[in-house]
C-alpha cells in the first residue's frame, strides 16, 4: 500500500487558494501541524473505514470559489451533509448529484416568499461564494451517515479564521443560522453586522410550520449592503 504525503496535501490545498486570495489569510493554519493534525485524523477514520464528506479536493472549495478581496458576508452553519455525495465543500450547496436536498430547499422556498416567487432553483451555490459569501460550515467535514462528529476536529480552524477575519475585516456582514452558529457570534467583533436565523429545517419543527422562516433575512441583507455599501447580493 502506498505511503500518503500528508504534508504534499497540505501544500496542494494551500495551492488551491492562490487564485481567490485566501492562500494569505489562511496559510498560518493550512502549513501548521495543527492542519496536519487534523489531515492525520481524517486519514486514521477514513482507514478505519469512517468515510467523511465531503470529498478532500473539495474541502476549501467555499474559499476557492469566494474571492476574498470581494468578501462582503460570512454565512456560518454547522457541518456537511452527511449522505456520501450530497456535500460539495460550500455550505447548504449540493451540486454533485443535481438533487435538492430538504434543507436547501426550505432556503429556496424562503427566498420565493420573500424575495422572488420565480426564483430559480439552482442546488450549486458557488454563484453566492462568487459574489463574497463565504459559505462556512464550522466543521468542514463530517463522517459519513453522521451529522456532528468531526465539530471538535475542526474548532481550531474556524477559531483561527475568524479570528483573523476580525482582526482584519471589520464591516463584514455576518449571518449565524441555528444554535451551533450562534455559539460562534462571540468571536465577531461589535465592528461588524450580525443577523441570526433559526437552522432551515430544524427551526420549522421547532415551530410546526410548513416553512422555514428566516425573519426576511436574505433582504435585511441587502438592505445592509445596500445602505452601507451600494451593493445587493443576487440571490
Amino acid at each position: 500500500m502506498s505511503t500518503i504525503d500528508l504534508k504534499d496535501i497540505q501544500q496542494k490545498l494551500y495551492a488551491s487558494l492562490k487564485e481567490s486570495g485566501w492562500d494569505r489569510i489562511l496559510k498560518g493554519f493550512i502549513l501548521s501541524d495543527d492542519f496536519h493534525s487534523i489531515l492525520k485524523e481524517l486519514l486514521t477514520q477514513s482507514q478505519s473505514d469512517k468515510r467523511f464528506t465531503p470529498l478532500l479536493k473539495q474541502l476549501f472549495r467555499a474559499f476557492e470559489e469566494c474571492p476574498y478581496d470581494e468578501l462582503k458576508i460570512v454565512m456560518v452553519t454547522q457541518d456537511p451533509y452527511p449522505k456520501a455525495n450530497d456535500a460539495d465543500g460550500i455550505a447548504f450547496s449540493c451540486s454533485i448529484g443535481g438533487v435538492i436536498r430538504p434543507t436547501l430547499r426550505y432556503i429556496f422556498e424562503e427566498l420565493e416568499r420573500t424575495v422572488d416567487p420565480e426564483y430559480v432553483q439552482n442546488p450549486d451555490l458557488k454563484r453566492w461564494s462568487n459574489q463574497g459569501i463565504l459559505m462556512l460550515n464550522t466543521s468542514l467535514t463530517t463522517t459519513v451517515g453522521k451529522i456532528g462528529p468531526h465539530v471538535e476536529l475542526w474548532k481550531p480552524f474556524t477559531t483561527y479564521l475568524l479570528d483573523v477575519l476580525g482582526s482584519y475585516n471589520n464591516g463584514l456582514l455576518y449571518v449565524f443560522m441555528g444554535n451551533t452558529a450562534k455559539d460562534w457570534s462571540k468571536m465577531v467583533p461589535k465592528t461588524n453586522y450580525k443577523f441570526f436565523t433559526t437552522y432551515p429545517g430544524s427551526g420549522t419543527a421547532y415551530t410546526k410550520s410548513q416553512h422555514w422562516n428566516s425573519g426576511n433575512m436574505f433582504n435585511q441583507v441587502n438592505k445592509v449592503l445596500k445602505e452601507n455599501y451600494n451593493t445587493e447580493i443576487k440571490w
